[in-house]
């Protein structure tokens, strides 16, 4: 569009740079190469899909089927999954637990059977009896009950070894 008494010239579109003239990668001293990390991703025993119960909510029920599950709200029943089960901090769970990997950030009233390991967090509070392959209990978690871990039950032979609310033998 033209404004009255000016001359309208076209302009020409600029001829893309040469391959030539632009800074190799190699020579570049203006960019640095970013630092190459991976990021920390727990390893899942089956396949990666998770349920989880939201913050807020309370289910009274029961929770069967294969799967990951994590619980951030309230849920009063028994839990059977074949997969992992997640109990965030501030969440409870009052019932019993048979997964594979059970970690336990909130709280668990019932008692956990046949996990083949259990993680007990900080925040984490347990009131029941556990049977499971391994245990890890972080410093700070509380736990009322008893302890069985590292035994093959099959043959009732020693694995690894056992612990019990009298004492660790």
């Amino acid at each position: 569009m033209a404004i009255f008494n000016e001359k309208t010239v076209q302009r020409k579109d600029a001829a893309p740079l040469a391959t030539e003239t632009l800074p190799r990668k190699d020579t570049d001293s203006f960019t640095t190469p970013l630092p190459s990390y991976e990021p920390v991703v727990r390893p899942r025993s089956k396949e990666g899909k998770e349920s989880v119960i939201a913050a807020g909510l309370t289910i009274d029920g029961k929770i069967e089927g294969a799967g990951h599950v994590r619980i951030a709200g309230r849920f009063k029943g028994d839990v059977n999954v074949d997969g992992d089960l997640t109990i965030d901090s501030g969440a409870k769970i009052t019932g019993s637990v048979r997964a594979d990997t059970v970690t336990i950030g909130g709280e668990l009233e019932g008692n956990i059977d046949s996990a083949s390991r259990v993680e007990l967090l900080a925040s984490g509070v347990l009131t029941g009896d556990l049977k499971a392959g391994s245990l890890t209990v972080a410093s700070g978690s509380r736990m009322r009950g008893n302890v069985s871990f590292g035994w093959d039950e099959g043959n009732g032979t020693h694995a690894r070894g056992r612990a019990d609310s009298n004492g660790v033998s």
